[in-house]
């Protein structure tokens, strides 16, 4: 049996709202879910790429391990790369840092970050 599935990418928020919204889940575990959703739209709808890696970088270093934010700061960095063209030095550092946090321990970082390092090195061009 095959379903049809669809999936809708989560739109930009205003930047009070993303803020807002990523502070929270980083006390409460509990909108986690939410959080992720927030900044993967930011990733790939806000035109304003020192904004959306400034909030990466802010969940991918302080989200607790286990937590499913990881994975997509890891994601969404490969995002903005493609997007913007360039990562800071501590966004790079990060998204090779959870990336190989998702190889060794995939319930400590999810897989997505392994594919938003994938998409950091292509675009960036790296080894």
């Amino acid at each position: 049996m095959h379903s049809d599935r669809s999936f809708d990418n989560p739109p930009a928020l205003p930047h009070e709202v993303v803020a807002e919204t990523l502070e929270r889940a980083l006390r409460d575990r509990t909108v986690e879910g939410e959080a992720a959703s927030v900044l993967i739209g930011t990733a790939l709808n806000d035109d304003d790429g020192e904004f959306v890696e400034y909030w990466c970088v802010q969940v991918g270093t302080r989200a607790v391990p286990g937590s499913p934010l990881l994975g997509p700061a890891c994601l969404c960095l490969g995002h903005t790369v493609r997007r913007f063209g360039h990562l800071g030095d501590d966004a790079l550092a990060l998204a090779k840092s959870l990336a190989a946090r998702a190889e060794a321990d995939p319930s400590d970082v999810d897989g997505r970050a392994i594919d938003g390092y994938d998409d950091v090195r292509s675009f960036l061009r790296l080894p």
